[in-house]
Formats: structure tokens, C-alpha cells, sequence
């Protein structure tokens, strides 16, 4: 099943205003594990339990890019894909097996580049118990 995003005009937006979180469900192993396979991206460290241990960690975590590809998500839900014409991120901390993410957005300022309508949305990823994991920012082009 696929969701288009909702219609977002530039009318009445302003900075405050939120984008519609996206709730995850617990960080898997399978899901890293299939993130793998599907980046390319076959670090250890993501899923070797032994691996991760010998490197000083507890467990494996997330990739940081799947953390990113979580908030590209969150806005694409809002917005066509076209419409990205930015979009950067800080690691923060790491994702651990088990933890629910939840991706959320704010409009920071709107503006206008060459007649095109944009606005500047920081975005941000987040466990369960508030700890921040990967903040970022988007440009966004709005219809």
C-alpha cells in the first residue's frame, strides 16, 4: 500500500507549525540486518553481536543513515520527494536494538528563492524516553 503525501501550501504555514510525526516501531535486528542488504552497507558492527562487543559496545545499533532515510520518510509523507532541496543531519547518539523512534518536524522560516516558495523545517529523531539521536534540516519546496 502506498500513501501520497497530503497537499501542503504555503498559505497559513508559518514557523511552529509541525509536521505529522512518524512513529516507529522497536529498532529490530531483522531490520538491521535487511537495511544491510538493501545499503550495501555491511558493517559489523550493525549486526554481529561479537563484533559489536570487541568494538566496546553492548549490543549493534542502527546505521546512522537509516536513521537519516527515517527522517527522509517523515518528509515525504508531507511532501513530494521533488520538493527536497536540502536536507543535512548531526548524529547526536545511537540507535539501540529495541528503542521506538519517533521522527518529528518544525517549520522554521519561509522564503522565496527564484519565485519558488520554500520553507526551512528542522528535524529530528528521538527514542521513547525523549533522548535525541539525529537532528537535522530540511528545504522544502511547497506547491
Amino acid at each position: 500500500m502506498s500513501t501520497q503525501p497530503a497537499s501542503v501550501s504555503l498559505d497559513g504555514l508559518q514557523a511552529g507549525d509541525t509536521l505529522p510525526p512518524l512513529e516507529l516501531p522497536p529498532l529490530s535486528r531483522l531490520s538491521l540486518a535487511l537495511y544491510c542488504g538493501a545499503s550495501g552497507d555491511h558493517n559489523p558492527i550493525h549486526v554481529d553481536i561479537d563484533f559489536a562487543r570487541s568494538a566496546g559496545q553492548t549490543d549493534v545499533f542502527a546505521h546512522g543513515m537509516l536513521s537519516m532515510a527515517w527522517l527522509g520518510r517523515l518528509l515525504t509523507n508531507w511532501v513530494p520527494q521533488t520538493a527536497v532541496r536540502e536536507f543535512s543531519v548531526r548524529f547526536a547518539a545511537l540507535t539501540q536494538v529495541g528503542e521506538r523512534i519517533r521522527c518529528t518536524g518544525e517549520v522554521v522560516d519561509s522564503f522565496v528563492v527564484d519565485g519558488e516558495r520554500r520553507v526551512r523545517v528542522n528535524v529530528q529523531t528521538a527514542n521513547e524516553a525523549g533522548v535525541v539521536k539525529l537532528q537535522g534540516e530540511a528545504v522544502l519546496a511547497l506547491p
